[in-house]
């Protein structure tokens, strides 16, 4: 394998700083920025180079890395840095900030860096997964100069499926996201008529797992409702983002579902839910 790439990793939230851990583990050099620079302090001693800026962040970089919460921030933040980023850099952007977000970012770094290798990677996977390697990275752009992101991805995650043209890994991630959003607020009504019948969160379970209907992400929300500890692996309110980005991408195609769990969770949110796991729903139609 040829040398490591340096890496930069913008945005050290949940997501970002699991891969920064993952990549220190793997003796990559690694920079991070984050608009909160407390939020990276605790990996410097396993040797992340901790920046003041994003620019200063990327400057001789291989591989940046941008983990951001939405795609203003995403915007802003790489068009600040792109005059500082390493001649044939590759670009890597792995947050959900869906798909007109997504189109302009590729427009801007193709006007501003035309020399840099833009990969659109946002990833299935939520805290745990990252922390632990085991994410999928959903990777799209061109593949045949993508030998440094590649070493990245192996790094952060389980495996890495390539979608084509760049973008359209973050339409992709508007689907499974969709289908996750789905799941969860089907799975906190189901179990809200189970307990109606007298079953536990553990009968459903069993049953599930009896058949083809046992998804383990079902099994690891079913897990969450029955301590009731809803640490969030994905916060509500950006699951609520998340769904809302899927509406606006879709155009007209009619999700009516969607629409209606959008209403249900903003609900949810403006009681004080937000900040808890997506599972948290069930604790919202609880009340």
């Amino acid at each position: 394998m040829s040398q490591q790439p340096v890496v930069a990793v913008l945005g050290l939230g949940a997501m970002g700083h699991a891969f920064a851990a993952n990549l220190l583990k793997k003796d990559f050099v690694v920079r991070g920025w984050n608009r909160t620079r407390a939020k990276g302090e605790d990996l410097l001693d396993a040797g992340l180079q901790l920046s003041d800026s994003a620019a200063q962040a990327v400057e001789g970089a291989d591989v940046v890395i941008a983990m951001l919460s939405d795609g203003d921030t995403t915007r802003q933040t790489l068009t600040e840095a792109s005059s500082a980023l390493k001649q044939g850099a590759t670009v890597c952007q792995m947050g959900t900030i869906g798909v007109e977000a997504t189109d302009a970012l590729i427009a801007d770094l193709q006007q501003a860096r035309p020399d840099v290798l833009f990969i659109d990677a946002p990833v299935s996977g939520t805290k745990a997964p990252a922390e632990n390697a085991q994410i999928l990275v959903m990777a799209s752009g061109d593949q045949s100069k993508a030998q440094a992101a590649e070493q990245v991805f192996a790094a952060i995650g389980k495996g890495t499926q390539w979608l084509g043209e760049a973008g359209a890994s973050s339409r992709m991630k508007l689907v499974v996201n969709s289908w996750l959003i789905g799941l969860m607020q089907s799975l906190a009504e189901s179990t809200r008529l189970a307990e109606q019948f007298g079953f536990s969160t553990d009968d459903l379970w069993k049953v599930l797992d009896g058949g083809p209907l046992a998804a383990p992400y079902a099994k690891m929300k079913l897990g969450m409702i029955a301590s009731g500890d809803f640490t969030p692996q994905m916060h509500l309110v950006w699951a609520l983002k998340d769904a809302r980005l899927a509406l606006d991408a879709a155009g007209e195609t009619k999700l009516p579902a969607l629409e209606n769990i959008v209403d249900v969770w903003q609900q949810a949110v403006d009681a004080g839910y937000g900040e808890q796991d997506l599972a948290a729903v069930y604790q919202y139609l609880k009340r």
